[in-house]
């Protein structure tokens, strides 16, 4: 016997846990529809509430009514009483005090109708105030889900991409030691052209100020700032006189 209870009692956990499970896998979407629910219910009391107020309005006016009514038949019962008419005073006053009566229980029903819409439009409140509180929880309940949700997606590619990362990211320490090594070639190349052209070596004496090398902007300004020198006198060619043959006398005789 106590096999099959602990039978039962094993079917009904499991039954359980599997309720629970499609509860809890479904625990937002639940939320949101008892959060309707209150807000149902919460409108069927606000009628209900109006309902009681609208009596209560209902009952007031009568009792006023009632009471206009019985100030109305005093008057007439002096009038009857001054004529001496004393069966119908007494009518008169009986209706008076069936008028008051009415009136009194209508005053009464309205002080309870009062209390019971002033306890009614409190507990309203406070229900509607419980509402809104549960429903901003409920959203942010709602962010953190999401968030979790995205948090556990970023974790699960991650993970199942951890080998790719740790291969890139060897493939790209590669990459930069060959492209340093290359750089070191293209270095040492230089080096080993300029060494024999000579460029490096001109390249030091231009350093040392032996070799002269291309002016700089301080050199030209200081080429420039410096005094013109004098022009040199122009010195005259002495000019030469180019003599001819004497000129030889002749004579008339010879002429």
């Amino acid at each position: 016997m106590s096999i099959w209870l602990k039978l039962s009692a094993l079917f009904r956990g499991g039954a359980h846990e599997g309720a629970q499970a499609v509860v809890d896998a479904n625990a937002l979407r639940i939320l949101d529809q008892e959060i309707r629910d209150a807000d149902n219910a919460q409108a069927k009391a606000r009628d209900d509430m109006a309902g009681l107020v609208a009596r209560r309005r209902m009952l007031e006016t009568e009792g006023a009514s009632f009471a206009e009514q019985a100030r109305k038949y005093e008057a007439s019962a002096r009038a009857a009483l001054a004529k001496g008419d004393q069966a119908l005073a007494l009518e008169v006053a009986q209706r008076i005090a069936d008028l008051e009566r009415d009136a009194g229980t209508r005053t009464t029903q309205v002080a309870e109708l009062r209390a019971a819409e002033d306890k009614l439009r409190q507990v309203v409140a406070t229900t509607d105030t419980k509402i809104e509180a549960l429903r901003r929880e409920i959203e942010v309940v709602k962010v953190n889900e999401s968030v979790q949700r995205a948090q556990s997606a970023v974790v699960a590619r991650t993970s199942g991409a951890g080998s790719s990362l740790g291969s890139a990211a060897d493939s790209l320490k590669r990459i930069k030691e060959r492209q340093a090594i290359r750089e070191e070639k293209f270095r040492a190349h230089g080096e080993l052209e300029d060494r024999r052209t000579g460029a490096d070596l001109d390249a030091k004496l231009r350093q040392a100020g032996i070799l002269p090398g291309e002016a700089g902007a301080q050199d030209i300004l200081a080429r420039l700032s410096a005094p013109a020198a004098a022009p040199m006198p122009m010195i005259e060619a002495p000019r030469l006189q180019i003599e001819g043959p004497e000129a030889v006398p002749v004579r008339r005789d010879e002429a």
